[in-house]
């Protein structure tokens, strides 16, 4: 493997259990030896009955369901996200695997050699310990007890396994707590606990904590007359407390309450008994965050039956976002959250009308185009779909297009009552354009890759961005095979895309300064997404086109699969990959700060620092460029 990559192999691997037990050194011998594959959506690892690998596998982006055959049916029995390990069979069986083991959007996985791997077990006895503990967690049978109640219909699980969805569970807790010397009376902290609404306080000895109490000990020992009211707080104190990092997960935290038999962990800037007091967590807090565990939202979107209740899952979706990003969690693990539940929001407007209007005459695929359709629309940007229905005899066409465009108007309108912005365009919602049948929507296709910018807009390239919410998977099949056949070796229209793309607005002057708004409202600002991220998508899109790779839409995981395609050019790929995730960071901190799409940055609130770093996140941008015109032979710029 070319060190380069090898590096960026063993820096992904060192965040990642078991890997963090080991070494740079090492990491970067096994990620030597690493084999990156590219699955694409729907298709499969390994299956039951397999013959074993001479691997395991870690998964580097996407989602991996692990699933096992119940009563003839498919049953989840894990889902794997960025950073989870998978495939362990090889190292503690012998008959062929148990599971499938199949992606459920396209994946970049990193497979390391089973006998690379083996004698760093034999080394390290908690790495060992560790792939025991996961490989028994995945294996269990799926009418085992234990196991039946971790799946559920709507195909997603709840398990103490840290790396399942409640992984991303937004968890708020107090970060103002009362703290009390331990020389204050009962009488004093009784009464500010009871002016303040507070359950507990805790006491604090030199700022580090060194006890708690909670109603529970005023009930038990106070109201019985074992204490007396004037007594010392230290009398009452539960000691020691038990401290937790800010990092925690609802998972670790509920597990530490039942092991220590406390109903309150004080959250300290190191976890440490003797660090800064950050807040305290109490068990109502994680009953709340239950609330906005993923898997219950997508629980509560398949129940919904009116736009209240789907707005409501949109806030928590929020609460999660702001929670993970508090966290620094990865920016692709919550574009996956955010990205699925946004889908089942789509999915079940449609739903709710195909219940008002009856059933459809004829077969159709509501495709989220743009952002949703790339998996990275976290704030609350435009929603943008098409309708493709299959094509029926002439007598019945109008029919059928008058029940899809009234499909299409009415699931928009619920789209946008359930918290949702919709497309200034009007894609779908009332303009006629966009809402048609298979072999019209090939004909638009046709139309903007053989003659772009003649019969077409500006627009077209947005169309090529999609991901099926609602119905019959050949349709999208089709659009997709067409896509592919027409691009293949199209000079005209990579000419044109490549044109398009190298023409966007610079983000750097020629003076090294930001290219912000000369008027308007948001004037003085920087334009994120035209300047930035733009760019990087418009070019990700067109290289992945013109290698013909399908079934990878994500602009990050985009990078990542150019970069096995053409590895001459994989250290640029790889940074554009990273550049895109720091832009989408810095427009989601500002969407979230201002509750809009972030598009515009206020520079003049950033830092000295917030501004180098969001510079230095430009910079592989000219080389991109400079690749786009090689590849392309673009000359003229239009």
């Amino acid at each position: 493997m070319n060190n380069s990559i090898a590096v960026r192999v063993a820096e992904f691997l060192k965040d990642f259990q078991p890997f963090v037990y080991l070494n740079f050194a090492d990491l970067i011998e096994i990620s030597n030896s690493v084999k990156v594959i590219n699955l694409e959506k729907d298709k499969s690892l390994f299956q039951i009955n397999d013959q074993l690998h001479d691997s395991f596998y870690v998964l580097n982006s996407g989602v991996v369901h692990l699933t096992v055959i119940s009563d003839s049916e498919e049953v989840l029995l894990n889902k794997c996200y960025v950073g989870d390990i998978f495939g362990l069979r090889p190292f503690f069986a012998k008959n062929n695997y148990q599971m499938n083991a199949k992606a459920r959007e396209e994946s970049i996985i990193y497979a390391i050699p089973i006998d690379v791997f083996r004698p760093y077990l034999a080394q390290n006895s908690e790495i060992l310990n560790f792939l025991l503990e996961s490989f028994s967690t995945n294996t269990k049978g799926v009418l085992d007890k234990d196991n039946t109640d971790k799946i559920v219909n709507s195909n997603m699980i709840f398990s103490d396994n840290q790396t399942d969805v409640s992984y991303f569970q937004s968890l708020s807790y107090n970060k103002k707590p009362l703290q009390f010397s331990p020389n204050t009376t009962v009488k004093d902290v009784a009464i500010s606990m009871s002016e303040n609404l507070h359950n507990n306080a805790l006491i604090v000895e030199n700022n580090f904590p060194i006890g708690i109490v909670s109603d529970s000990d005023f009930r038990l020992k106070i109201a019985t007359g074992k204490f007396e009211i004037n007594a010392k707080i230290y009398n009452l104190m539960h000691s020691p407390v038990t401290t937790v990092s800010e990092s925690i997960t609802v998972n670790e935290a509920q597990l530490l309450m039942l092991k220590n038999e406390v109903s309150h962990l004080c959250v300290t800037l190191d976890g440490t008994e003797k660090s800064e007091i950050k807040g305290v967590i109490s068990e109502h807090d994680l009953i709340l965050a239950q609330a906005n565990n993923p898997g219950v939202l997508l629980k509560k979107i398949k129940n919904a039956h009116t736009s209240a209740e789907l707005r409501q899952v949109r806030q928590n979706l929020t609460e999660i976002i702001q929670s993970s990003i508090s966290k620094n969690l990865p920016l692709t693990h919550i574009n996956t959250v955010a990205g699925e539940i946004t889908l089942t929001i789509v999915k079940r407007c449609v739903e709710l009308i195909i219940l008002e209007l009856g059933s459809p005459p004829a077969r159709f695929a509501w495709l989220c185009v743009g952002s949703q359709g790339r998996k990275e629309q976290i704030l609350l940007t435009n929603q943008d779909s098409i309708l493709v229905f299959e094509d029926v005899v002439d007598e019945k066409y109008y029919d059928v297009k008058d029940y899809f465009m009234r499909l299409a108007q009415k699931t928009t309108v619920l789209i946008e009552q359930s918290g949702f912005n919709i497309s200034k365009n009007g894609y779908i919602e009332s303009n006629f354009n966009w809402c048609k049948s298979l072999t019209d929507w090939i004909k638009q296709y046709n139309s903007w890759i053989n003659t772009p910018g003649e019969n077409s807009n500006e627009i077209g390239t947005h169309f090529f961005d999609y991901e099926m919410a609602f119905g019959d998977q050949n349709i999208e099949d089709m659009i997709t095979e067409n896509i592919f056949k027409n691009t293949k070796n199209n000079t005209l229209f990579f000419d044109f895309l490549g044109n398009d793309t190298l023409k966007k607005p610079a983000p750097i002057n020629f003076f090294k300064k930001f290219n912000v708004e000369d008027d308007g409202e948001n004037k003085g600002k920087f334009d994120i997404k035209t300047k930035a991220l733009l760019p990087l998508i418009d070019a990700a899109r067109l290289l992945i086109l013109s290698f013909n790779v399908r079934g990878i839409n994500n602009t990050y995981l985009r990078f990542k699969q150019l970069a096995i395609e053409d590895p001459k050019s994989a250290e640029i790929y790889l940074d554009c990959a990273e550049a895109f995730i720091k832009l989408s960071k810095f427009r989601t901190l500002e969407g979230l700060k201002n509750d809009n799409s972030g598009q515009y940055l206020n520079l003049d609130e950033f830092s000295k620092a917030d501004k180098e770093s969001l510079k230095n996140a430009l910079a592989p941008m000219r080389e991109l460029e400079e690749l786009i015109k090689d590849k392309f032979q673009l000359t003229k710029f239009s």
